[in-house]
């Protein structure tokens, strides 16, 4: 009897609220370190509550952007050159990044409020080049977003190798906005940023 009431109490010592708790979060924190789609998730939630904000405010300019050409799945190709008097949004991105994934529904978003104008043109482009897996990421999610691979070799200084990175280019051809990371996309303050580019 001794023996037993000796284990009840050390098993009341061991299962106490804190151990419980502390044992909830080292779970998650391991899954979430598993899991892209857990990151994803956490990150987006912090998108919704105000971080992961484009800046705008920074001076991007360069003297133009070099010269590369995409292709979508169906196999046409668009050549950046040839987008020139229009503002491109670029974002690189790939199925396996988490970051990637937590901002795509933002960049959807932000294609079904701009798509019907002529001006702008949003082109998120696979890196790792594979409409296998790019196109059924896209119809799983019940994105609407086109995908694109790059049709060559990427010119240098397009992608510093961090995804996702986003870029837009004016409608001179310019680089005017780059963004290393995930964001909102839906920011109030983007929209009119990127709308007021195709108005110039």
């Amino acid at each position: 009897m001794k023996i037993d009431n000796g284990i009840k109490t050390n098993m009341k010592k061991i299962i106490t609220r804190s151990n419980i708790v502390s044992i909830i979060i080292v779970l998650t924190m391991v899954f979430l370190l598993i899991s892209p789609n857990a990151k994803a998730f956490l990150i987006e939630g912090l998108m919704k509550i105000g971080l992961f904000q484009p800046d705008i405010s920074q001076d991007n300019q360069t003297p133009s952007s070099p010269d590369i050409s995409f292709k979508d799945e169906k196999g046409q190709i668009i050549v950046l050159s040839s987008l020139k008097g229009k503002v491109v949004f670029i974002n690189f991105w790939a199925t396996w990044c988490p970051p990637c994934i937590a901002e795509m529904t933002s960049i959807n978003q932000l294609y079904t409020q701009v798509r019907t104008n002529q001006n702008i043109v949003i082109i998120p482009v696979d890196v790792d080049n594979d409409f296998t897996k790019s196109v059924p990421f896209m119809t799983k999610n019940k994105y609407i977003l086109p995908v694109y691979n790059t049709n060559g070799e990427m010119p240098e200084g397009l992608l510093s190798g961090a995804i996702p990175t986003t870029i837009i280019i004016d409608k001179s051809g310019k680089i005017v906005f780059r963004h290393e990371g995930p964001a909102d996309y839906t920011n109030k303050g983007f929209t009119k940023y990127l709308t007021d580019l195709g108005k110039r």
